[in-house]
């Protein structure tokens, strides 16, 4: 098992930020800050789930072959290899919480599908 985040590791990305709020050996929570019009590349772990929890604004959420609008207090559940993706479509910045759990938890875990910045 490897958990390659700590306490306070962030980083800015095209899309965003993100930052550990807290982590341990099989979980890590991060804030993810969304800005308008952006999304997060159409992606997938095969090492970790991930449970995402609105907390501001509002994002069109990729699952599978679904695609669902979530809302502030709204959550989803992603299971391990399964595609996904957010996008703020508004004006608004939006943030979510983002639960990882697995046995690899670590950045490179993320399979890009798609990408609108040029990161597949």
């Amino acid at each position: 098992m490897a958990n390659n985040y700590k306490r306070g590791d962030s980083d800015v990305r095209p899309w965003g930020t993100w930052e550990v709020l807290d982590c341990g050996a099989t979980f890590c929570v991060k804030r993810i800050k969304v800005n308008p019009h952006a999304k997060l590349s159409l992606q997938l772990h095969h090492h970790r789930c991930e449970h995402w929890i609105i907390v501001k604004g509002e994002g069109l959420v990729t699952l599978g072959d679904a695609v669902y609008n979530k809302k502030t207090n709204d959550h989803i559940f992603i299971d391990v290899e399964t595609k996904h993706r957010i996008e703020n479509a508004s004006d608004e910045p939006m943030e979510f919480i983002e639960v990882q759990a697995g046995d690899n938890l670590d950045e490179n875990d993320i399979v890009r599908l798609e990408d609108v910045y040029g990161r597949v």
